[in-house]
């Protein structure tokens, strides 16, 4: 058997012109919708018919050369694991962006990685970070031509203030421990390295609001595995720990479920919440507490920024979607 060249030749507007007996420069008019010209709707009606009949599909490549419009959002992932929110959050921006006529594209910087950056392949009119860029990758996306960036400041530049309200999710964690009578806390974080900046960050507000509202530091502060959370949980209880703010709820669940293995009652002994407020924390026995972070309404709003600045239009109000709520269930 012999392989046989099936490569198709792309229908062009000349084709068009050629079938129909009219100027190529008519039927580029049609196609492209140019504005001010005289064309009948009948010649109209013609040239996109044959279009349709020919198979004619624009080169949307080149049509972005010429207008410096890609309608391509580059959105810049952090080196993290694809979980439930983070799903979430990613739908529903390739949803708004694809209602509005853009397509969404994700790249994700892998430290040490060689691959050249879509930035600089792609012409997107848009680059997004799901976290702020550092300076050098400020610099290197503004020298590639593209107009729009977001975040425009740097990870250097960014402050507590300028974070989106579901930053502080921590600080909501410890006030409902102590709202709940609990003053010696520790705190249970995850071991994976890709998402240790961000384990690190909630640490360290964990870490600042006990003290402002517990009035002492954290006990104790580890991250935990399935191998040393038993150990590490009948530790703390032995000395006197009384509520546990969990990285997120898969690791709230690995602390609520060594207690209640080891016959620690949870909550009256051990208190513990979590972070995300995934299915985990609804379907967990007993129920998890968590801080709920409504990751599809802050997709959307992630999308309708990235269109404000593609097509110029007044950027959105950030409303509820970008703020954290506290879920009190049975672990608290």
């Amino acid at each position: 058997m012999t392989l046989k060249d099936t490569t198709v030749k792309r229908v062009t507007a000349a084709d068009i012109a050629r079938s129909l007996g009219i100027s190529r420069a008519t039927v580029g008019f049609v196609l492209n919708e140019t504005p001010g010209q005289t064309i009948s709707a009948a010649t109209r009606a013609r040239v996109l018919g044959e279009a349709k009949r020919l198979g004619y599909r624009p080169n949307n490549a080149a049509r972005a050369l010429a207008s410096g419009h890609s309608r391509i959002i580059l959105l810049v992932l952090p080196d993290w694991p694809l979980d439930y929110s983070m799903r979430a959050n990613l739908d529903e921006v390739s949803l708004v962006l694809d209602e509005a006529g853009y397509s969404l594209v994700t790249m994700t910087p892998h430290p040490g990685g060689h691959a050249q950056p879509l930035w600089e392949t792609l012409r997107p009119d848009v680059v997004m970070g799901m976290m702020p860029f550092s300076m050098e990758q400020l610099a290197e996306i503004r020298a590639s031509g593209v107009a729009h960036i977001i975040p425009s400041i740097s990870a250097e530049e960014f402050t507590p203030e300028q974070q989106l309200g579901f930053a502080a999710g921590p600080r909501m964690q410890v006030a409902h421990l102590v709202d709940r009578g609990r003053r010696r806390l520790a705190f249970a974080g995850s071991t994976d390295p890709r998402i240790a900046d961000l384990v690190q960050q909630r640490r360290a507000m964990a870490q600042a609001s006990a003290t402002g509202f517990a009035g002492q530091a954290l006990l104790f502060d580890a991250d935990i595995t399935e191998a040393s959370v038993g150990r590490l949980v009948a530790e703390w209880v032995g000395a006197g720990v009384d509520g546990v703010v969990a990285y997120n709820d898969d690791i709230a669940a690995l602390v609520a479920g060594a207690a209640l293995r080891a016959g620690i009652r949870v909550p009256e002994t051990l208190a513990v919440i979590g972070h995300d407020d995934t299915p985990l924390a609804r379907l967990f026995v007993p129920a998890l507490s968590s801080v709920r972070v409504d990751s599809a309404g802050l997709g959307r709003y992630m999308a309708q920024l990235a269109l404000s600045a593609a097509t110029g239009s007044p950027p959105p109000h950030a409303g509820p979607e970008s703020e954290a709520v506290l879920i009190a269930r049975e672990t608290t």
